[in-house]
């Protein structure tokens, strides 16, 4: 009888990005495994974007998760998670053998728990876990793949949007999880979209619901008659992947967005203020930029900056269109 491995997904996009390098260690390792991914709805789109995986079992409420799981037949719980809830909920469900990471008191609801390392990047965060785990490594670039059926669906969502077809797009995505200290000025990004468009290409906006106040602020200070296709709020990630596979690069704060883009092979230039490149930068097959300023206070890692925020409005237009520019 093969495996059957369910997989707790990390609550966060950006997260559940770097955590793929993790998930193509396991599945390669496991060829014939019958392997699933548990995620929240909000991530649940992406998993049919990741190679060699099975279904998707979508966390509802407590009960409903544990019947979902129960169901499944599996006999193995690896959570990619970090929390003391979700280990508990593994617990509960009577799966015989359940691996991840120690922290949050959680060893004694765990068969195998793993020291978790400490100054790395996310990604190898997540595939020292299963390295420890006895699964081999491979390499730390996530991979998502969009079938031409869908790529066709992201065509014609923006044709919807008055896409000519034939003008260059490139994506925007001016909003950031967790506080204002990681997004980019707004005059900042309206200035970088109509130099663009003055180059003939045309914005894209694209975030969740959100950033529905970041996207309005820029689309108040954009001054081109090319004006950005608004596309914030309005898809989910499968249809986000559609719409960006037909863009010529994004760019972004350090975000989601920003991974889930470089793991489509999107050429990406990412801005960096209090967050630490060098544990979250983009990785994937694009041509990937991240542009930072040298301040003395960063990364602080502070959700909202107590100073003037120097370390965002000191990156200018200028040296983001360099780098986008590079690559169209």
């Amino acid at each position: 009888m093969s495996r059957r491995l369910l997989i707790f997904a990390p609550n966060w996009l950006g997260d559940a990005v770097m955590a793929l390098p993790a998930v193509a260690d396991v599945r390669r390792s496991l060829p014939d495994a019958v392997i699933d991914i548990a995620a929240r709805p909000s991530i649940a789109p992406l998993l049919p974007l990741v190679p060699g995986i099975g279904q998707a079992v979508v966390f509802g409420t407590a009960s409903e998760s544990l019947a979902s799981i129960r169901a499944g037949g599996y006999d193995t719980i690896l959570l990619l998670t970090n929390s003391f809830n979700t280990a508990w909920l593994a617990r509960r469900s009577g799966v015989p053998e359940r691996w991840g990471y120690r922290n949050e008191f959680r060893s004694v609801l765990l068969t195998r728990a793993v020291a978790p390392p400490t100054r790395v990047h996310q990604a190898g965060y997540y595939q020292h876990l299963t390295s420890a785990l006895g699964f081999a490594p491979g390499p730390l670039v996530p991979s998502l793949g969009v079938p031409a059926d869908l790529r066709v669906i992201g065509q014609e969502r923006l044709v919807e949007q008055q896409w000519d077809g034939h003008t260059p797009l490139v994506a925007v995505a001016p909003g950031a999880a967790f506080g204002g200290a990681k997004r980019w000025p707004a005059a900042h990004v309206a200035s970088t979209i109509d130099a663009l468009a003055s180059d003939g290409v045309r914005a894209v906006l694209i975030g969740a619901p959100a950033d529905a106040k970041a996207g309005a602020d820029v689309l108040a200070l954009a001054h081109t008659s090319l004006r950005p296709i608004d596309l914030i709020g309005r898809t989910d990630l499968s249809n986000l992947a559609a719409v960006l596979v037909h863009c010529r690069g994004l760019v972004t704060n350090d975000s989601g967005a920003m991974h889930f883009a470089a793991a489509l092979g999107v050429d990406v230039t990412a801005v960096f203020g209090p967050t630490n490149e060098h544990e979250t930068r983009p990785l994937g097959t694009g041509r990937l930029s991240v542009v930072h300023t040298n301040v003395w206070c960063r990364p602080c890692m502070l959700r909202e900056c107590p100073l003037t925020q120097r370390c965002m409005t000191g990156v200018t237009p200028d040296a983001v269109l360099h780098e986008v520019r590079a690559g169209l």
